[in-house]
């Protein structure tokens, strides 16, 4: 299993994952770019996260990519584009195993994303996805996921089972 989330820290996707890791005291971290520049403004200093050299957020992409054992991109969309297709892209150049889960798609995106982290031996897993301005609702739908698929047991305790077990 993970043992740590990391991401960019931009509206969406990427900050449910920092979100959820901060909520159940799990190790996180990641790239941001230059500036801790996000959409909504300065990504705040709750996230502890290293700025790359440059504002552009293709680099902290990129390097986000690198530094993981694997990338989960998540969105509504069923076909990924914009940044989200340039962290695809940057994974498979750099030859790591990359998963996008749409929710338009997936029937349980949960045990998908358990499958792709088992099936790849994902310790470090990087969180990217679509911004919240372009897909409303993908901060709490993301969130949802990760925390059924990695912290079912503390997020519902005493209920026995969880996503992909039974």
């Amino acid at each position: 299993m993970i043992k740590k989330i990391v991401s960019g820290g931009q509206t969406g996707a990427d900050r449910a994952g920092l979100d959820v890791a901060i909520r159940w005291g799990f190790p996180y971290g990641g790239w941001c770019p230059k500036g801790r520049r996000a959409e909504d403004g300065p990504i705040g200093g709750q996230y502890v996260l290293a700025e790359t050299p440059s504002s552009n957020y293709l680099q902290r992409t990129e390097w986000n990519v690198r530094d993981s054992d694997g990338t989960v991109v998540f969105t509504f969309a069923k076909v990924v584009s914009g940044g989200s297709a340039r962290t695809v892209e940057f994974a498979r150049s750099l030859k790591k195993p990359v998963v996008h889960l749409s929710f338009a798609k997936s029937y349980s995106p949960e045990v998908e994303l358990q499958r792709f982290v088992t099936g790849h031996g994902i310790k470090v897993l990087n969180v990217a996805g679509s911004r919240e301005s372009k897909e409303p609702g993908l901060w709490k739908r993301t969130y949802e996921c990760l925390e059924a698929a990695f912290f079912w047991d503390k997020a519902h305790p005493g209920i026995l089972g969880g996503p992909g077990e039974g």
